[in-house]
């Protein structure tokens, strides 16, 4: 079964092209990174290319291979601002595979221990809580 083209009315591509706000963690030629704002997790970021890929399985190969740099870089910072015993990366493709927004994304979640993260239940954060989580980590990768 072929893959489906990329629907550039996603949700992510809006936000890429300034139509929909976001509290933007980190940005680069390559990587738009921004809090998630249905978290499963305090400090739940979302880090995805710039460029146009459904998910990883149509991606350009050189793309991940910057990408994923920037999601570590993210990572080290998230799990620093916030003081994570952890860090847990999620990266779904294909409705069976879990993914709902079809354009390639990594969620970065920090962990603490004998914390559970939350269900995704489609509850909205408090905008000034995810500023807050966005602000601390946005300060821990200039830092770095």
């Amino acid at each position: 079964m072929p893959t489906p083209a990329y629907d550039e009315t996603n949700i992510f591509a809006k936000i890429l092209r300034g139509e929909l706000p976001c509290h933007k963690v980190y940005e680069d030629d390559v990587t738009l990174a921004f809090m998630d704002i249905m978290p499963r997790a305090d400090g739940h970021v979302l880090v995805l290319p710039k460029s146009l890929a459904r998910n990883i399985l149509d991606a350009d190969p050189g793309i991940l291979g910057l990408l994923i740099t920037r999601v570590q870089k993210i990572a080290v910072a998230v799990k620093s601002a916030l003081a994570a015993d952890g860090i847990t990366i999620l990266q779904y493709n294909e409705p069976a595979g879990g993914q709902i927004v079809f354009h390639l994304h990594f969620h970065v979640l920090p962990r603490w221990k004998g914390v559970q993260l939350r269900p995704h239940t489609g509850v909205l954060e408090k905008p000034e809580v995810l500023e807050g989580f966005c602000q601390k980590i946005a300060a821990a990768l200039k830092a770095a």
